[in-house]
């Protein structure tokens, strides 16, 4: 497959502003490509190579891509500069260079897909002595032979600026209707992908076997499961009315949500975006070895940062001093960590993400042995408003963020890569004014004046509404920043910068700046209020209105550990109005 058909539609998909159509382009593409490299397009489409989980990036400096193209076009690498400091795109500065290349090759050879891929997988798996020379050449290579358009792509991806802004989802349901015979597929195509964490194998499934090979798909230790997320109510009455009377509480604690793949004594660690993290926590590892009693598992645990000489949770800021690549053992000792386990998935053999949570939860507590370091997170079954207050004052107490109240249900199975309300978050209550943090996409910004001329004066932010797969703004924030933050931010906001409105970005406001949704930040509000303004949540409350929150004011706090899928979501929106309202109306 020639690798021009490929970037034809990506030059297409980045253009247009409306989602439905890059949906089309991408069935398009999807029909076209032959099912022994539909996986290598998918990839290629998602700006990887393999799955996140394997930890496998092209890792290109911008410095060496550079250095490549220099090679290519007989051009000075401070030209190069020249004009990459004009178009602020690597991608488009190749385009531009190859299109009055001084050196023309009449030995060209047409690239096809097989060929992009396999050099890029060169590119990405070269290590040790002299490995930049040879990325260098290897991407020299592929350039050299790349049309000016495809040289584009090429460079972005390397680098990985793709800038597509293309979901998992809208792949998935490029593919139901490319192979599935439309969305009425959706759920099967769905649910292989959430067990698997792998759209390119899904997809060559797919394409060589139907619909009926997909439901073969069976959970394997070692292929991290998409993990099932929770709604969010503060209303124990409420909470307890939507989970039929009854419900197991446990504590939320303040830490890092990990995804433990045991089989005998391997133990690999997958964090809640599905990276491999395992070598950042080698005591969470030493741990689950000692105390998980089973041949092969898969538990979900919360990593707390804990004081060994008082027992003592620490916050979860204490925690990110394990997010390193160096002095791993040292920041193990300075920084240890206790787990609370919370589910399990697999158990030798036995895929448990259909048995209902109390299944689960009393075959979890059969395989672990618990010490002071490895618990069950603490829990009660509650039936009453009174019980679920008290656990909850005395969680927050513990250094909880609050409970999560779980159905017990038959049928409350375990959700892969869903929201919903078989889990309910009950964090602290919600009064006329807003009192807990909500986590929010960067969308877009506006250009500060005065002291903040030449940087960015506030953010668009969004939530995201997990139905349509859109992004709905909900304020614009200036307060809370800073001046290191106002400094930083055009720079750590330029990967994703785009020319246009994104097409998953619903928003009647004008931004001086666009972005891809990819950064989250947490925010805090007086209140959530009706605004003829912003698309959150547009005419459920009110006709022409949507949601706003009245005076955001940033935290701090960047959201790493989540993608904009897991931002605040717009139903949690909705949900937090209803209860504000409810306040007032009380008082």
């Amino acid at each position: 497959m020639e690798y021009s058909l490929v970037t034809e539609v990506y030059e297409k998909i980045e253009s247009t502003t409306k989602r439905l159509e890059m949906t089309d382009y991408l069935v398009d593409l999807f029909k076209k490509t032959p099912k022994d490299v539909i996986d290598k397009v998918v990839y290629l489409t998602q700006g990887k190579l393999y799955p996140d989980y394997m930890g496998i990036e092209l890792g290109v400096a911008e410095r060496l891509a550079l250095r490549a193209l220099a090679k290519v076009s007989g051009r000075k690498e401070y030209e190069i500069e020249e004009d990459l400091a004009k178009t602020g795109d690597l991608g488009e500065t190749a385009q531009n260079f190859l299109e009055k290349r001084r050196q023309v090759s009449f030995f060209r050879k047409p690239l096809n897909v097989e060929r992009v891929y396999q050099t890029l997988d060169r590119i990405a798996r070269a290590t040790g002595e002299g490995s930049m020379d040879l990325k260098v050449n290897l991407l020299a290579g592929l350039l050299a032979d790349a049309s000016p358009k495809e040289a584009k792509y090429i460079i972005r991806t390397v680098t990985g600026k793709l800038r597509l802004g293309i979901a998992d989802m809208t792949i998935l349901d490029a593919l139901a209707i490319a192979y599935g015979k439309g969305k009425a597929m959706r759920d099967i195509i769905e649910r292989a992908y959430n067990i698997s964490s792998d759209l390119g194998k899904v997809a060559k499934t797919l394409a060589e076997g139907g619909i009926e090979a997909l439901k073969s798909f069976r959970i394997s230790v070692g292929n991290p499961i998409r993990p099932m997320l929770a709604e969010r109510l503060s209303s124990p009455a409420e909470i307890l009315e939507k989970l039929g009377g009854k419900c197991i509480a446990e504590y939320k604690y303040d830490g890092e949500r990990l995804q433990a793949h045991k089989s005998g004594d391997n133990v690999v660690l997958f964090s809640r975006r599905l990276e491999n993290i395992t070598s950042q926590y080698p005591d969470a590892v030493e741990l689950i070895r000692d105390h998980v009693k089973a041949g092969d598992a898969i538990i979900e645990a919360e990593c707390v940062a804990v004081n060994l000489d008082t027992g003592e949770m620490m916050p979860f800021q204490e925690l990110m001093h394990r997010r390193r690549k160096y002095d791993i053992e040292k920041a193990a000792k300075e920084y240890p960590v206790s787990l609370f386990a919370f589910d399990v998935l697999y158990v030798d053999g036995k895929d448990l993400t259909l048995e209902p949570y109390p299944v689960r939860h009393k075959v979890l507590e059969e395989i672990i042995e618990q010490s002071d370091r490895f618990q069950i997170a603490k829990y009660i079954i509650v039936d009453n408003v009174d019980d679920l207050e008290r656990f909850f004052e005395e969680a927050v107490e513990a250094g909880c963020e609050g409970l999560v109240c779980k159905s017990l249900s038959s049928d409350a199975i375990y959700q892969a890569g869903a929201r919903g309300w078989l889990w309910i978050k009950y964090k602290r209550d919600y009064k006329s004014e807003m009192t807990d943090t909500v986590d929010l996409v960067v969308v877009g910004a506006f250009y500060g004046r005065g002291k903040r001329a030449g940087t960015y004066g506030a953010l668009l932010l969004a939530a995201y509404n997990h139905e349509d797969d859109t992004f709905e703004t909900v304020c614009k924030c200036g307060s809370g920043f800073t001046d290191e933050d106002l400094q930083n931010l055009p720079k750590m906001l330029e990967p994703y910068r785009i020319d246009h409105k994104h097409p998953r970005v619903e928003s009647n406001l004008e931004a001086d700046v666009w972005f891809l949704p990819k950064m989250v930040i947490e925010v805090i509000g007086a209140e959530i209020t009706l605004s003829p303004i912003h698309t959150c949540a547009k005419d459920i409350i009110r006709k022409g209105s949507g949601l706003a929150i009245r005076f955001p004011r940033f935290t701090g706090r960047y959201r790493t550990d989540k993608s904009a899928e897991d931002a605040t979501s717009v139903d949690e929106i909705v949900e937090m109005y209803r209860r504000q309202l409810k306040k007032i109306e009380a008082e």
